[in-house]
């Protein structure tokens, strides 16, 4: 039986992870202010809101920094873990045994600097570096931590850690983990940080803030969207490798019905390039039905469990699609919602479960294609 062979086009519009300078849009001036302050001995306190582009801008600045020789980059997102054991186990991982290698002296260096358990090491199949994995339950995790940190000044070696979501320490259930990381960090010349968030007001306090223990301990940048020309000429240029034709006003409607928020528009984008036909507007709608109906199911379970209140005022929000005088009696009156006291208290329910967010155009809907679906209610 004679096999077929099938050729297989990358899609341009990657919709996650990191796939290279090729598929990755500008970002030249953030990058280079990046690579600046770190080369400074400045950490960075990178603030954005979420889909924005702040993670594949960490990875394009460390793909960069890996070009140059004896430079380990570490990235670990931190939103998942609910304590400080969880934090420690992630950060471990991801960080030991990572800075030397073959296998057996990864091995002789951990053990020299963590005391306080044993790792478990393996080598990866495909690359060979160093595997290490840790149990740290009922175990001292402020010590284990500062041996970690103490493994990591020990190297000597040059270090960039990006640390994602970093605002969630504060939700750990432990007391002074925030001061306990700043006692430790301040004292590792040759590790650079970044600390990276998407929950913008609880970052910049723990930063800005005279009380806090990382007051004015980083460089604040603030990440906003891509450029609209140069974003449109990356997804003109991706969409003539199969010979399609993006209009520039097309583009542009795109653009600012989600806001410039890269993670929506490269969605949009991926399912266009798929369709093989010039987009035009009604390919682009076709794409966002299609997004928004295969979350439909999802979307309507989160929906149906919030209170009456929560509903009406986010159905109400995703028709205007920003709202400044979210409590003025006009917008009340205009979509029929309870007293003033009524809604705040549903805003507060819907800000703290992150459905809907503050931003400077005012309260949107954080999930933008959520917002798409809310409007076909």
């Amino acid at each position: 039986m004679n096999m077929v062979a099938i050729k297989r086009t990358q899609n341009p519009f990657i919709i996650r992870g990191y796939a290279g300078p090729e598929y990755f849009c500008d970002r030249e001036q953030e990058t280079a202010a990046l690579m600046s302050a770190l080369d400074a001995g400045r950490d960075v306190v990178l603030v954005s809101p979420r889909r924005i582009g702040k993670t594949g801008l960490i990875h394009h600045l460390f793909h960069n920094l890996e070009r140059q020789s004896d430079i380990y980059t570490f990235y670990l997102d931190i939103f998942p873990t609910q304590n400080l054991s969880e934090f420690v186990q992630l950060f471990g991982e991801t960080v030991l045994g990572r800075l030397d290698a073959p296998l057996e002296k990864a091995m002789q260096r951990v053990m020299t600097y963590v005391h306080s358990l044993v790792p478990k090491f393996s080598a990866d199949p495909l690359t060979g570096s160093p595997v290490v994995s840790l149990d740290v339950a009922e175990r001292d995790n402020k010590l284990i931590l500062r041996e970690i940190f103490d493994n990591l000044k020990s190297s000597e070696k040059e270090c960039f850690i990006a640390i994602d979501e970093f605002q969630q320490i504060n939700e750990y259930p432990e007391k002074g983990v925030e001061a306990m990381l700043r006692s430790y960090i301040q004292f590792l010349p040759n590790v650079h940080f970044i600390f990276a968030g998407s929950r913008q007001h609880m970052l910049q306090d723990m930063f800005l803030l005279p009380k806090r223990p990382f007051y004015q301990s980083a460089q604040v940048m603030n990440l906003q969207p891509l450029d609209r020309e140069a974003y449109y000429r990356f997804c003109a240029s991706k969409c003539l490798t199969k010979e399609l034709f993006l209009d520039q006003d097309v583009f542009n409607a795109l653009y600012d019905r989600y806001s410039g928020y890269t993670w929506y528009i490269q969605q949009v984008m991926n399912r266009l390039y798929q369709y093989e036909v010039s987009p035009v507007q009604e390919l682009v709608d076709a794409a966002v039905r299609e997004i928004v109906a295969e979350q439909a199911d999802a979307y309507a379970r989160l929906f149906n469990v919030l209170p009456s209140g929560c509903r009406r005022l986010l159905k109400a929000v995703s028709r205007e699609g920003a709202v400044t005088g979210i409590l003025s009696g006009s917008f009340i009156a205009r979509h029929n919602l309870k007293a003033a006291s009524s809604v705040q208290a549903s805003l507060r329910k819907l800000t703290e479960i992150e459905l809907v967010s503050k931003t400077a155009d005012g309260y949107v809907i954080s999930d933008r294609f959520m917002a798409d679906w809310l409007r076909t209610l």
